[in-house]
């Protein structure tokens, strides 16, 4: 059989994609959803989502963690499944008990989702290469 396109020229790295996965979402989740919460934490704090009765304030905490240490974590790729976790059960959180599973409408929870995925692949997969967990044998 005649292989049409095979992208030979590119490199076949579980490795590598990994790394390039962990990357692009701990950055974009760091950037775009944690760090609005860190310097908008105190005008956040009242009107926060409390899916688990824990008070706004505690609930904003707890998922500004994730969103910025835990995403930073990954980044570097330190203690990058422990890191994983935390940001895995902040989007379950998120996509069971504030989006109530809905992929579609007003209260969407499509991104949760997506990035739910993409952590978990991280969680099961480790960090790939260039990562401090690498260096150490994580």
């Amino acid at each position: 059989m005649k292989k049409v396109l095979t992208l030979s020229f590119l490199p076949s790295s579980t490795s590598l994609g990994l790394c390039v996965l962990r990357v692009w979402l701990g950055l974009t989740m760091l950037i775009i959803h944690g760090w609005p919460k860190l310097t908008g934490f105190s005008a956040m704090a009242s009107g926060f989502f409390d899916p688990l009765h824990i008070g706004s304030r505690l609930s904003l905490g707890l998922s500004t963690f994730a969103e910025v240490v835990c995403s930073a974590l990954v980044v570097i790729g330190f203690a990058t499944r422990l890191a994983a976790l935390g940001l895995v059960i902040n989007l379950g959180v998120a996509f069971v008990l504030v989006h109530k599973l809905a992929l579609s409408g007003a209260m969407s929870g499509e991104f949760a989702f997506l990035y739910l995925a993409g952590f978990i692949a991280i969680f099961l997969g480790g960090p790939g290469c260039c990562a401090v967990d690498s260096k150490s044998g994580g």
